[in-house]
C-alpha cells in the first residue's frame, strides 16, 4: 500500500501542476492511478528506448488515456535519454529519428501537452565551424522527424549543460518549443529570470526541483528562500504546465508542501 498525498493541488496555481510518473516503484498506469486525484499533469518518462518492451505497449496507452478522462488529467512526455539526433555518427542519428518518432506515434493517443527532448552538445563551444555542423545536424534531424507527422511546437527542447543560445537558429526555423529546466539553470550560475523572458514565448513546460550539493532532483524545500523566491514570482506569469521532476514520494510531498507554502507567502504580500 503506497501513502497518498495530504490534498489536491488542482486549481491551486495558475499553471498546471505535475511530476514525473516515477514517484512510486511501480509501473506507469498504477503511479497515474496514485498521483491523478491530486496533480493536473504526468510526466511520463521514456528515458530507456533501445531494449525490448522499452516503451509503454498500446495496451497500457489505451489505460493512460482512459485515466486521464477518468481524473481530468493531461500527460507530458519526457523522450528518450539513450539516443542523439546530434550524433556525429549517422547510423546514431538514424536510430534518434526512428525511435522518437516511433514514441511520438505511440503517445499520440494520449493528446500530450510537450514532447521534451535532449539534445546533446559534446564538442568545442568555441569552435564556430563545430557549432554550425552541430545545428546543421540537428535541423536535418528534426525535419526528418517532423516529416514524419509530429507538429512542430510539440517538441520542447530542453536546456541542458551549454549555452542555449546555440539553439536560437534552430528553434527559429522550425518552430520548436522549449522546456525550461530550472535546475540545469541554477547548477550553471545562469539566471533563471532572464532565461524565461528570453524564450517566454516558447516555454511549453518548466521543470522544477531542489538541489543539494550539486545533486539534481531532491525536494523543493532544498532551495533557499533566495532562489526560490524569485521562482516563485516568474511562475505567477506561467499558465503552462510545471513538473516536480522528482523521483520519490518523499521528495514530492515535501515538494509540494514547499512551493504551497511559498506560493500562499507570495499571495500574502501581494495584499
Amino acid at each position: 500500500m503506497y501513502p497518498t498525498l495530504s490534498k489536491s493541488y488542482k486549481g491551486e496555481f495558475p499553471f498546471n501542476i505535475g511530476t514525473t510518473s516515477f514517484i512510486y516503484p511501480d509501473d506507469y498506469v498504477p503511479n497515474v492511478k496514485m498521483l491523478g486525484p491530486y496533480l493536473e499533469n504526468i510526466e511520463l518518462l521514456l528515458f530507456e528506448s533501445q531494449h525490448t518492451d522499452a516503451l509503454p505497449s498500446e495496451r497500457v496507452i489505451g489505460e493512460l488515456a482512459n485515466l486521464a478522462k477518468d481524473l481530468n488529467l493531461t500527460y507530458n512526455v519526457h523522450l528518450p535519454t539513450d539516443i542523439s539526433i546530434s550524433s556525429r555518427d549517422p547510423q546514431q542519428q538514424s536510430i534518434a529519428v526512428e525511435t522518437i518518432s516511433r514514441v511520438a506515434e505511440r503517445v499520440a493517443p494520449l493528446c500530450p501537452t510537450t514532447l521534451t527532448l535532449h539534445v546533446p552538445y559534446q564538442d568545442d563551444l568555441f569552435a564556430e565551424n563545430k557549432v554550425k555542423k552541430w545545428q546543421e545536424r540537428v535541423i536535418k534531424n528534426l525535419t526528418k522527424i517532423l516529416a514524419n507527422g509530429t507538429p512542430a511546437q510539440l517538441i520542447s527542447i530542453e536546456n541542458l549543460d551549454y549555452p542555449f543560445d546555440i539553439l536560437d537558429p534552430i528553434l527559429s526555423e522550425l518552430d520548436l518549443s522549449v522546456c525550461l529546466d530550472c535546475g540545469h539553470l541554477m547548477l550553471h550560475g545562469d539566471d533563471i529570470l532572464t532565461f524565461f523572458n528570453t524564450y517566454a514565448a516558447k516555454i511549453a513546460i518548466i521543470h522544477l526541483y531542489g538541489i543539494a550539493k550539486n545533486h539534481f532532483h531532491e525536494a523543493l524545500d532544498q532551495l533557499p528562500e533566495k532562489r526560490m523566491a524569485p521562482i516563485m514570482r516568474l511562475l505567477a506569469k506561467f499558465d503552462g504546465v510545471v513538473s516536480l521532476e522528482v523521483f520519490s514520494y518523499a521528495h514530492l510531498d515535501a515538494s509540494l508542501k514547499f512551493m504551497d507554502n511559498c506560493w500562499r507567502h507570495q499571495q500574502e504580500k501581494k495584499r
